[in-house]
């Protein structure tokens, strides 16, 4: 199996143990839903940024993310205050965004 398909086979183990979509991964990351779709069904593999800003959303490095070691294990309690940590993070900084487009 080529590095491009272990890439997407290993985004997608991250997407099911956290139980999200694409869809909230792109809003997470800021990756956008159209590039993570594309990367899936053409087989493709992300570029570096792409790949980091996934990692980040993650809570990983990129080290982390090519280990073959399981990364991390959180109880429910963890992932939910991950997952909540994450969103207000993200919904900070579209708030920000959108803050200095008014202006």
């Amino acid at each position: 199996m080529g590095l491009k398909m272990n890439i997407l086979l290993r985004i997608k183990e991250l997407l099911k143990r956290r139980n999200w979509t694409i869809y909230k991964l792109s809003k997470l990351s800021g990756v956008s839903q159209s590039t993570l779709s594309n990367l899936f069904k053409r087989n493709n593999a992300p570029t570096i940024s792409t790949l980091e800003s996934i990692c980040k959303t993650f809570g990983i490095t990129l080290s982390q993310f090519f280990s073959n070691d399981d990364v991390f294990s959180l109880d429910a309690e963890q992932k939910n205050i991950l997952e909540i940590t994450l969103g207000e993070f993200f919904l900070t900084k579209e708030f920000d965004q959108l803050e200095q487009e008014i202006k």
